[in-house]
């Protein structure tokens, strides 16, 4: 049993019952471990809870990242990160469920050490979104609320997505992406 198996099926039993109706026992019951075993591997269900949403935020930075550097124009960056994310998110729908839900979870001490990754993460939006607005691609009078806007439709996707529906997780990102840039009015 790795640090690792325990998180993904903490990360399953998070999302099935949320962060204050999961207990350590259910944890331990969803790895076959004794529960005192359990704190071999982990001392708190805030350490479950941060090590999920630092490994969350990680790949998710680490799909974006690599786009946001891309010389791109930036409407084809951002074409292309709403992709990532939402692909992403539903390959990883356990743990994306815990980031988008349940960080509010976190105690004081672990939100402090969330925020840089969050913030760096969200940065990395900003900063494609400012791109388009100095090379006249966007016309966004504030680069902040468009970044907070697009991740709320694409975070809230995850509520009601399914693999099995008629649209492929790509043709909903395009779909967004075509809103986002070209949006509702004729």
């Amino acid at each position: 049993m790795t640090r690792e198996d325990i998180l993904d099926a903490a990360a399953q039993v998070i999302r099935q019952k949320g962060f204050h109706g999961a207990s350590m026992s259910n944890i331990a019951e969803a790895v076959n471990l004794q529960k005192a075993s359990l704190y071999h591997h982990v001392s708190s269900k805030q350490e479950i809870l941060l090590a999920l949403l630092e490994r969350a935020l990680g790949l998710l930075t680490e799909h974006i990242a690599g786009i946001a550097n891309h010389d791109l124009p930036a409407d084809q960056k951002l074409r292309l990160m709403i992709r990532a994310y939402l692909s992403a998110l539903a390959d990883n729908s356990d743990l994306s469920s815990v980031l988008l839900f349940e960080h509010r979870s976190l105690d004081k001490k672990s939100h402090a050490r969330h925020v840089p990754q969050r913030d760096k993460f969200e940065g990395l939006w900003r900063d494609v979104v400012n791109e388009g607005i100095r090379t006249k691609i966007f016309d966004c009078p504030d680069a902040g609320m468009a970044v907070r806007a697009l991740m709320g439709v694409m975070n809230w996707t995850l509520t009601w997505y399914r693999p099995e529906g008629g649209k492929s997780i790509e043709k909903v990102a395009d779909e967004y992406a075509d809103l986002l840039f070209h949006g509702m009015l004729k």
